[in-house]
This record gives structure tokens, sequence and C-alpha cells, in this order.
């Protein structure tokens, strides 16, 4: 019987899981969506400082009773100009959306939100992106659904979309009600 090298094993054993790896990957509900560890835990601390003189938001307001959005955005973020009308009509339905404004100068978020509306009950600037870091954003727009005890319920990687409502957002929101 001949003696088989665990080098000629190699080659396929590492084949035979990336292509599990793979799998994996193309069967979750969105496979370019990378998952979030905050799921059904305490949102992270808030930490924003003021934009302008727009109504800044705070942990208490997380834990206020209510079902929330809290939106990461910029204005230099073609996406966030994608998804404005969708959370403008969002606001407008009665849902309340704290925005934070992601590593961007002032007069630009606040010249964004003047052209093309406000739909944030309170908004704060995170300069730094420590409070991104936290919350685990890695690219703006994000949007995290939390039920009223400030517990985090789903995040939104990329724009809110039609589908992202229709298929993601909405049936969180009438699972929380």
């Amino acid at each position: 019987m001949a003696k088989v090298s665990p080098l000629m094993l190699a080659p396929p054993l590492a084949f035979a899981a990336l292509a599990i790896l793979f799998f994996i990957g193309m069967n979750r509900d969105n496979p370019n969506e990378l998952p979030t560890t905050l799921a059904g835990k305490q949102a992270p601390d808030v930490e924003i400082t003021a934009l302008g003189v727009k109504p800044l938001w705070s942990n208490e307001t997380l834990r206020n009773g209510n079902v929330k959005l809290v939106n990461f955005w910029a204005s230099w973020c073609a996406p966030c100009r994608v998804e404005h009308p969708n959370l403008m009509a969002l606001q407008a339905e009665g849902l309340q959306i704290y925005g934070v404004n992601y590593k961007d100068p002032a007069r630009n978020a606040l010249k964004f939100l003047q052209n093309l509306g406000d739909p944030y009950e309170g908004v704060g600037a995170d300069q730094e992106g420590r409070m991104g870091l936290n919350w685990g954003v890695y690219g703006v727009p994000e949007t995290y659904l939390l039920d009223g005890d400030g517990s985090v319920i789903l995040r939104l990687a990329g724009p809110l979309t039609n589908r992202e409502l229709t298929e993601r957002l909405r049936p969180a929101l009438a699972e929380l009600n």
C-alpha cells in the first residue's frame, strides 16, 4: 500500500473548505451585508456633538419607550441622497428618526438638510467617527431599528431603498407593533 503524503491532501481540503464558505455566504439573506453583533443588545452610547442649532439627542432618547431609527449619514454620500426621500416618508408616517452626521463638515451637513429636508427628531455630529466605530458602522448610510428600550432589532447597511423598506424594515416594524 502506497503512502499518501499529507501535502497531497492539502489542496483538495483547502478547496473543499473554501467551497463550503462560499456556499454559506451565498445563502445569507443579503450576501453583501456584514451581520451585526448588536442585534438583541442595548445600543452603544451616543457620542455626538451639536450640529448647528439642530436638536441634539442622547442615551435617554434611545430608551424613551418608542420604536425609532438611528441613521448614520453624510452630505458627501451619494447613497444618502438616494435614501433621503424614504426617510422623509417614514418621518411623515410618525416614525422617530435620529441622525448621526458622520465625518462631515457642519456647513455641508446643514446645507444637505436645508436642501433635501430634515427627517430627524434630533441630529448630531460624529466628526471623529468614534460613535460609528462603536456601533459597527463600516460605511454610510447605515440605519439601525431600535425598540422602545433601546435594543437593536435590525441593522440596514446601505441606503433604505423601497426594497429594503418592503422586505426588511416594514416587517420588523410590524413585529414590534
